[in-house]
């Protein structure tokens, strides 16, 4: 009996291809996805041990406390202390580094980024190397961390300049970049190396950061960092290079982790939909071989050995496409890895990383699956009489049933428990304890469409076959054939309506978090651009440099494209109306030269913001808890707790937060801080973007420090993140439609196989070949339209329950641009799924076709 199976498996190798690329396609997925984070934690560990074990020890400043568990700065280590250092035994050489915030500027003069780069110091003991370049030694010489480098355009050569702590410039050469990978102090925000005197001169740092120690000859790195450990104490945390490394190491190791389960989520996604295809193809397998199997059982072999029979050739297809997915797998890996290694700060310089685990992971879930699909056709196999399969034509046995009231019955009722939890959900209102809800009423919905799939497939082609019955002889068959076996077609459309529920209810998301969102912020911020001082670290909040210089704001309302300009101060006080769990501080606003409930307009859930005026606020509704307008607060000031009458309650996520006062409270509270902490600048209604532009940007150029963000290019930064995230899931969601495009294919395929006698009937009586091939590709086509639109229905319904799950002041967005493009995709895997069969069809001897039977 194997040999007569292995035999089969030779001679049909053709029947196994569209199984072999569905297995193929979700084992490349989950094996591919294992390479790529393996090579990815491998460019990790190669990126942070190759810097940190070019030192034998690291010493940095010990964490503190205050009596109320609150963490502290740490006080850093000190000149005496270096030198304490190197007169051990153990010590060959050490290093202080100095570190503090230095700003940089860019190629027009304004300072990078948000928060400025942090500006380290190298010496002769460092654990910092330049990846390309030199490290500087002179006083004039600076290195860029890679990032900043990218960020900026600035190469190795290159003149760049520095603002010291009294905001002087001194440019300096670039000798070299060095790669700082996921070191969570230098690697994310930029950093500036320079030597140590330079250094301290740019950031006005104190003390050291860190102190690198190289061991002395014959001592090891744990003698070192030993014999250093007990001579700082409790004033200092000290680790072996080896430690050091694995630390930080550690820390993109479980970013690494979350991408991991994330893509391997998707490949479970991809491996579901491809057992329901190969569940299908096997059924198709069995159909073409009735006949075979029923001479076996006449020349004596038993229904166990047919069943085995069945189990053997899906374990040796299993095994074999699992194999081929395993090396595409580790094709595809490293190719992601080298790809977007770089986008995620991991210098994948090594070779591809090949775990056994991607290659058993692979050949397990590929082998298993396979033999767990062909399961239930097996058993169908032996139920076959052997006289009746062989009186009869191929026809899958077991598909034919209809639906009973049972079944039916259950369908219905997965469908209102699935209802009943939605409307739960929208009851409760947001918490993300209901995703879990909406994910079991999304699952609980699919099983009802796998339950009552046959009766869904007569009812959806019974009303799309209405119009179609008009346009010929071959879309009137192709209706005929829709819903000759339902539940064939039923279990071939449940893949697709998977994944088109899934990419249908993240479109639906998307569009409505980005819907939201610029909601939110049009509320939140009326206005064009925003201008306040990079945020500096070491200033103190009533700092004079932390406030936007009132000439800005004249300048820009002599501007005939500026509207209008209003500064916004804001600080926190004490107040009987702070939060639980917080410090018992709230934030305190006031808008300089706008009138409320104008400039100013905030939904608000009771009360009047333009009665905002002395001895009055404005309190958001986080804040205001059960206080309502007519009721009082106290905001601590120098004078003393002043009260003050509640006018106005404005909801959460507004343009007020906390407590909004007058100018001239906001002077009585907070005295010494009396400057604008930013401007709001909004422009004439004909204004011509570019000139506005201008016009702010012109504003600020005697100001380096100062950053203007346009709300404009915010919105749209929010669009393009949520875009390319959309347009990424969507691409690995794709995989899904792929493999459904095979399950369709095949069932074509089966029909053919099964009418190949009718449809040389109908060509006999003058149906033409074109006219045949056309009426396979409507039954395709419709097939396709059924599944899509089943899933498109189940996405939006879900991605909706989804989105009120979590989202307060929701604005739904209906993505129809997308499911049209989603309808025209099925439309098209329709067609392609019935060129190869349509093709045979059509080839097929009429005379030859009619004698076989």
């Amino acid at each position: 009996m194997l040999r007569t199976t292995l035999a089969g498996l030779r001679l049909h190798k053709a029947r196994y291809v569209t199984t072999a690329l569905s297995i193929l396609l979700g084992v490349m997925f989950i094996s591919g996805t294992i390479v790529f984070a393996d090579t990815l934690e491998a460019g990790y560990d190669e990126s942070v041990m190759g810097s940190a074990t070019s030192v034998d020890a690291i010493a940095v400043p010990a964490q503190r406390q205050d009596e109320a568990g609150a963490f502290l700065e740490p006080e850093p280590l000190t000149e005496e202390h270096l030198e304490q250092i190197r007169s051990l035994d153990e010590v060959a050489a050490a290093d202080g580094v100095v570190d503090g915030h230095t700003v940089l500027l860019d190629a027009e003069g304004h300072a990078v980024g948000a928060v400025p780069p942090m500006g380290v110091s190298v010496g002769e003991a460092t654990r910092f190397t330049a990846k390309k370049g030199v490290l500087p030694t002179a006083e004039d010489e600076v290195a860029l961390g890679t990032t900043i480098a990218s960020e900026t355009g600035f190469e190795v050569g290159d003149t760049v300049t520095l603002l010291d702590p009294d905001s002087r410039e001194q440019e300096f050469t670039v000798t070299g970049l060095v790669d700082f990978g996921i070191d969570p102090e230098y690697g994310f925000g930029g950093t500036v190396v320079m030597t140590e005197d330079v250094a301290r001169r740019m950031t006005g740092a104190e003390g050291f950061g860190e102190i690198d120690v190289l061991a002395a000859e014959g001592a090891t790195d744990e003698q070192v960092a030993t014999s250093v450990a007990d001579l700082l104490g409790d004033t200092a945390q000290v680790r072996t290079g080896v430690a050091y490394g694995e630390e930080i190491s550690g820390l993109g190791g479980g970013e690494n982790v979350i991408l991991r389960i994330s893509l391997l989520l998707f490949g479970v996604i991809a491996m579901f939909v491809a057992s329901i295809v190969i569940y299908n193809t096997f059924a198709i397998l069995i159909a073409q071989r009735q006949r075979e199997m029923a001479l076996l059982r006449c020349v004596g072999a038993k229904r166990g050995q047919v069943f085995r029979s069945v189990l053997v050739e899906s374990f040796v297809v299993g095994l074999v496409s699992s194999a081929l997915g395993v090396l595409a797998g580790i094709g595809v890996g490293y190719l992601g890895a080298w790809i977007g290694g770089p986008l995620m700060g991991a210098d994948v310089v090594s070779s591809v990383v090949i775990d056994p685990n991607a290659i058993l992971a692979g050949l397990l879930i590929g082998t298993l699956m396979t033999v767990f699909s062909a399961l239930v056709p097996a058993l169908r196999a032996t139920r076959v009489s052997p006289l009746a399969a062989l009186r009869t034509s191929a026809t899958a046995t077991g598909l034919e049933e209809g639906t009973g009231c049972l079944r039916a019955g259950f369908g219905v009722l997965t469908f209102v428990v699935s209802g009943v939890m939605v409307t739960g959900v929208r009851l409760i209102g947001p918490n993300p304890m209901n995703l879990f809800v909406v994910t079991a009423a999304a699952l609980l919905a699919l099983l009802g469409v796998v339950v009552l799939g046959p009766l869904l497939v007569r009812a959806i082609v019974r009303v799309l076959g209405f119009p179609l019955r008009r346009l010929g002889v071959p879309s009137r068959l192709a209706v005929d054939n829709s819903s000759r076996n339902p539940r064939r077609a039923a279990t071939a459309m449940i893949a697709l309506t998977v994944g088109a529920t899934l990419i249908t209810g993240y479109s639906v998301v998307s569009a409505s978090v980005e819907s939201t969102l610029t909601r939110l912020l049009d509320d939140a911020f009326s206005e064009d651009y925003h201008i306040e001082h990079q945020f500096d670290p070491n200033a103190a909040a009533t700092d004079d440099t932390s406030f936007v210089p009132d000439q800005v704001r004249l300048d820009l309302m002599e501007e005939p494209t500026v509207a209008s300009v209003f500064g916004v101060r804001r600080d926190y006080t004490e107040s009987d109306a702070a939060m639980e769990g917080t410090d018992g501080t709230i934030p305190v606003t006031a808008y300089s030269g706008a009138e409320m409930g104008v400039d100013i307009t905030p939904e608000l859930a009771e009360g009047d913001l333009a009665d905002v005026g002395p001895g009055t606020v404005a309190i958001s509704e986080e804040f205001a808890g059960d206080r309502g307008a007519g009721e009082t607060i106290t905001l601590a000031s120098p004078e003393g707790d002043l009260e003050f009458e509640i006018v106005a309650v404005a909801e959460n996520m507004q343009a007020v937060f906390g407590v909004v006062v007058t100018v001239e409270e906001y002077e009585r509270i907070f005295p010494e801080g009396t400057g604008d902490s930013y401007l709001m600048v909004q422009g004439t209604q004909d204004a011509d973007p570019a000139e506005l532009r201008e016009a702010v940007y012109s504003s600020v150029d005697d100001h380096p420090t100062l950053q203007v963000d346009s709300f404009t290019e915010v919105k749209n930064q929010f669009s393009q993140i949520i875009d390319t995230a959309f347009y990424t899931i969507t691409a690995m969601l794709g995989l899904a439609i792929v493999i459904a495009v095979f399950g369709i294919s095949n069932t074509m395929a089966l029909s053919v196989l099964e009418r190949t006698r009718e449809s040389a009937m109908l060509r006999a009586l003058g149906l033409t070949k074109a006219q045949l091939r056309r009426m396979l590709g409507i039954e395709a086509v419709l097939l396709s339209l059924i599944g899509a639109g089943v899933g498109i229905v189940l996405g939006v319904v879900f991605g909706w329950a989804a989105c009120i799950a979590v989202l307060p002041n929701l604005v739904f967005a209906f993505p129809g641009a997308q499911i049209a493009v989603f309808i025209a995709v099925a439309i098209l895997a329709g067609l392609l799924a019935a060129v190869l069969p349509a093709r045979r069809a059509a080839g097929t001897s009429i005379t030859g076709a009619l004698a076989s039977e």
